[in-house]
C-alpha cells in the first residue's frame, strides 16, 4: 500500500480535498495528536467505512494543555505514525506545524457551554475551550463530510457534537467505540509513560467502572456506589482520583435513573492520568 499524502499546510490540504470534491468523492476526517494507537486505527477504519476518502490531522495541540501539562513530553513520532496510516489506508495526513494553526497574532477562541461543564472541566479549565478552537478550526480548513472521534474521550465527544450543532457546521460527527487491550484498558498514547507494575493497575479502572455501573442498573444508590468506586480505585493502587461520576449520556447532566447514562471517571497513577468510561443502563425496577 502506498504511503498517505503528507500535507503541513492549509491551502495544500485545501487543493486535495478540492479534487476528490471534483470527483465526486465523499470525505471523512479523523483528528489526532499523533503517536497512533490501535484506537486510532479502528477511528481510520470508521472513516472509510463510512467515506471514500480519509484525511488524519496530526498535531499537538498546545491549546488544549495547561502550563502544568505534559505538552513537552507528549509522544511524537511521526515516521511511525504514517507508517501505521499506510497499513491503515488512510490517504491524507495533515501535519501542520503550530505557527500554520496559529499564526502569529492569533487571538480567537471557543467556548462550549453545556457538556463542557464539570468533569474534565473542574481539573482541566482551558482544555476543552483548546479542543473547541483547534476541531473549529480542522473543520473549517478540511470541510468534512464526516469527522471520527473515540467514545473513550466520551465529553469530547460530546463537547464536539454540540460545537457543530450551535455553529451549524456541516459535519457529521460519529463516535467510534473505545478500543481496549487484553485487559480492558482502554488505548491511550499516554499508556506508553506506564511501566509493567502501573500497567496493572491501570488495567482495574474499567472492572471497577463496569461493576459499579452494573450496580447503577440495579438500582443502587448513585452517590453510595460511586464513592466506593474512588475508594476501590484508590485500593487498587491507583495515587489519587479526580472523580467518577454518573451523567445522561447525550448532555452530560445528571444521570435520571429512568434513562441511560455514562459513567465516567479519571484517575492518576504517577505522573499519568487516565479517563475511561461505560455505558449505564436504565434501572428498571
Amino acid at each position: 500500500m502506498s504511503q498517505p499524502l503528507v500535507v503541513d499546510t492549509v491551502p495544500g490540504l485545501r487543493a486535495q480535498i478540492r479534487e476528490w470534491r471534483r470527483e465526486g468523492l465523499s470525505v471523512a476526517m479523523v483528528p489526532t495528536m499523533g503517536a497512533l494507537h490501535d484506537g486510532h486505527i479502528s477511528l481510520v477504519g470508521a472513516a472509510l467505512a463510512t467515506a471514500d476518502r480519509c484525511v488524519v490531522s496530526i498535531f499537538v495541540n498546545p491549546a488544549q494543555f495547561a502550563p502544568t501539562e505534559d505538552l513537552d513530553k507528549y509522544p511524537r513520532q511521526l515516521a511511525r505514525d504514517l507508517d501505521r496510516l499506510t497499513e491503515a489506508g488512510a490517504q491524507l495526513a495533515f501535519t501542520p506545524t503550530v505557527s500554520e494553526m496559529y499564526p502569529a497574532g492569533f487571538a480567537t477562541k471557543i467556548s462550549v457551554g453545556g457538556p463542557s461543564s464539570g468533569l474534565e472541566s473542574d481539573f482541566r479549565p482551558t482544555f476543552f475551550e483548546g479542543v473547541a478552537t483547534v476541531v473549529a478550526k480542522l473543520f473549517l480548513q478540511a470541510l468534512p463530510d464526516y469527522a471520527i472521534f473515540g467514545e473513550k474521550d466520551y465529553q469530547q465527544l460530546c463537547v464536539v457534537r454540540k460545537l457543530c450543532r450551535d455553529l451549524d457546521l456541516p459535519v457529521d460527527i460519529v463516535g467510534a467505540p473505545t478500543v481496549r487491550d487484553a485487559h480492558g484498558l482502554a488505548m491511550s498514547s499516554r499508556n506508553a509513560y506506564l511501566d509493567a507494575a502501573e500497567l496493572d493497575v491501570a488495567r482495574q479502572l474499567n472492572v471497577i467502572l463496569r461493576q459499579t455501573a452494573a450496580a447503577l442498573a440495579a438500582g443502587a444508590d448513585e452517590n453510595g456506589v460511586t464513592g466506593k468506586a474512588t475508594a476501590a480505585l484508590l485500593e487498587a493502587g491507583f495515587d489519587s482520583v479526580d472523580y467518577v461520576a454518573a451523567r445522561e449520556s447525550l448532555t452530560l447532566t445528571s444521570w435520571r435513573r429512568d434513562g441511560d447514562g455514562r459513567l465516567l471517571a479519571a484517575a492518576w497513577l504517577g505522573r499519568t492520568r487516565l479517563i475511561d468510561n461505560v455505558e449505564v443502563s436504565s434501572f428498571i425496577p
